[in-house]
């Protein structure tokens, strides 16, 4: 059974093993990271010593989920308001030995679960590249819907379009 808990710095060794190449990596981290591949030391430094880069000490929420006492899937949240109402999902991945099994499913749903009823948020967002058809299934199959806005990043000298999704409390509720 799937369990949630906060990021540890001793899964950062598991979590950046799971990007075998740089365009998964690009795919989980778009450019959040400068270099590929990274380390543990790369990762716990940006969540631990950099907030995340987010400039509010409250605002960086990494969760690991659990199968078990196995790793095997680590997600952010980050509010994007003033309000506190709107959390964004970010470095969503699953163990890719695990991957088309429902662990990303089941970890987003309780993530949502989370955000919604102890979080307080209103609205769950996140944006996927267009070349990620599984993670974009993935993301429907737990209730996400399309904005309609797109943006282009350049990634690996190529234009990555960038889909935006939402989920909000009252559709998540209606389910």
């Amino acid at each position: 059974m799937l369990r949630l808990r906060q990021y540890k710095g001793c899964d950062a060794g598991k979590i950046v093993a799971w990007c075998k190449d740089e365009i998964s990596f690009r795919k989980w981290c778009s450019d959040r990271w400068a270099r590929f591949p990274i380390t543990a030391d790369d990762m716990n430094e940006k969540y631990f010593g950099s907030n995340g880069d987010c400039p509010d000490a409250d605002n960086f929420y990494p969760i690991t989920a659990l199968d078990g006492n196995e790793v095997v899937g680590h997600l952010i949240l980050r509010y994007t308001d003033e309000g506190r109402k709107v959390l964004r999902f970010g470095f969503v991945i699953v163990d890719d030995t695990r991957r088309g099994k429902g662990y990303g499913k089941e970890m987003l749903k309780l993530t949502l679960k989370m955000a919604f009823e102890i979080m307080g948020a209103e609205k769950v967002t996140l944006g996927v590249f267009e070349n990620n058809a599984p993670a974009y299934h993935c993301y429907k199959a737990a209730g996400f819907t399309e904005t309609g806005e797109c943006y282009l990043m350049k990634l690996l000298g190529e234009e990555w379009k960038c889909i935006e999704m939402e989920l909000e409390r009252k559709d998540y509720y209606d389910r």
